[in-house]
């Protein structure tokens, strides 16, 4: 293993959420656990976002790109006939199904592209599991004019075939994961193989909030639009910038870190993470948060799905993008603080989720993000009229119609 900082010991105090510190830790999570052949590489990289995010012309392109390329600011829509199903508080869906290519990830595989750009790299290489960030990855690549590799999980290629099929128009190779569960774990694990044999010449493009130090803290600088968006566009609608309630789902967790981040100061905020339950909690599931223990996974320490002797778990979910036995270490570290709330529901939850928001706001959603309608089933009912609550909207269902009819 690297030696790049991964002791939490002595480490300089910092703001509650300004975290993580100098060496990747959110309180005790987080870190870099990598081959000796990374360290150089990470380095590398935390040297160039450091940059970057001081840099007013790179921070001029990506958001100039935001504006005009993947169509930001997204609608905040308010949700009439679901705010009348649930009789209480008032309900916004932020839009990132509206995004380009049709979820949150291209926020995020816009600005780690123009970084690899920035650091000369000619290669990208990245895992993906419901697809999404395989095809977000795909289109900034092809945008380009870059090599451009996907691993993905053998079982998931079979059940998110649209996306594979997307990627390949672009123009991105997409390699299989047939080892394990053939899913999300699995396809992160060739990534980093792969990474570890071409560092050279690669630059990995990691979809969420995981990983070692800096992607956690990465992943959130280029996702944290969402939030920002929403206080300005509540500002213009409510009068107020703050809503009570936020709810988003957690898989890796960067579509609720990217909603959360920008209302943690506000402790009046409650903020609320919808994980996969799955078959159950007594059965098979990927719900981390609730049932996990401390563990170190691709590169970071975090709460994992993992038995007694430290073995990785087999996660299961519905939704290929909730389908991984860890989470990123600053949901380990917001569920320890008791920021954040963390709850789950099962794939016969998320499937009345679809239905629910389907045939009331006519917007059918990922199954990501039918997970997020779940909790807020939980939640919404008996809340104050005068309350707001707003869910994100991560990503469109079309991907998924053909796991959405097989349930049906």
């Amino acid at each position: 293993m690297g030696t790049l900082d991964t002791s939490p010991s002595n480490a300089p105090s910092v703001a509650p959420y300004d975290l993580p510190d100098s060496r990747g830790y959110f309180g005790e999570f987080g870190g870099s656990f990598v081959p000796e052949i990374l360290v150089p590489a990470l380095g590398e990289l935390t040297n160039a976002f450091d940059e970057a995010l001081h840099d007013p012309a790179f921070q001029a392109r990506y958001h100039s790109l935001l504006r005009d390329y993947v169509g930001r600011p997204t609608a905040l829509t308010f949700a009439e006939r679901l705010t009348a199903h649930f009789g209480g508080a008032r309900i916004y869906l932020k839009r990132e199904d509206l995004c380009h290519t049709g979820a949150h990830k291209i926020n995020n595989a816009i600005g780690q592209i123009l970084l690899a750009r920035r650091m000369g790299k000619t290669r990208i290489i990245a895992e993906t599991g419901a697809g999404q960030h395989g095809v977000a990855t795909a289109t900034v690549c092809a945008r380009f004019g870059m090599e451009c590799i996907v691993y993905m999980g053998a079982e998931d290629m079979e059940r998110q075939r649209l996306n594979v099929h997307r990627m390949n128009l672009l123009g991105a190779e997409v390699r299989p994961a047939t080892s394990g569960s053939q899913t999300l774990k699995d396809a992160t694990n060739e990534a980093i193989r792969d990474w570890v044999t071409n560092v050279r010449d690669t630059f990995y493009i990691i979809g969420s909030v995981v990983g070692p130090h800096p992607y956690p803290r990465m992943v959130r600088a280029f996702h944290t639009v969402i939030g920002e968006e929403v206080k300005a566009q509540l500002e213009s609608r409510e009068g107020r910038p703050n809503p009570d309630i936020l709810i988003a789902c957690v898989g890796g967790g960067s579509n609720a870190i990217g909603l959360f981040h920008p209302f943690l100061d506000d402790k009046n905020v409650r903020c609320v993470g919808v994980e996969a339950s799955g078959e159950g909690l007594e059965g098979r599931h990927a719900a981390t948060l609730t049932l996990g223990t401390p563990g170190i996974l691709h590169g970071a320490l975090s709460y994992l799905l993992q038995d007694d002797q430290g073995q990785i778990e087999l996660a299961h979910s519905i939704s290929a993008g909730l389908d991984y036995p860890g989470v990123g270490p600053e949901h380990a570290w917001l569920k320890q603080s008791g920021r954040v709330e963390y709850i789950s529901a099962t794939d016969t939850e998320a499937m009345e989720g679809v239905k629910l928001l389907s045939r009331t706001e006519g917007i059918i959603p990922a199954l990501e993000t039918a997970h997020a309608i779940a909790g807020l089933s939980q939640i919404a009912p008996g809340t104050p009229h005068d309350e707001l609550i707003v869910l994100n909207c991560s990503g469109r269902g079309d991907k998924d119609m053909q796991t959405i009819a097989e349930a049906l």
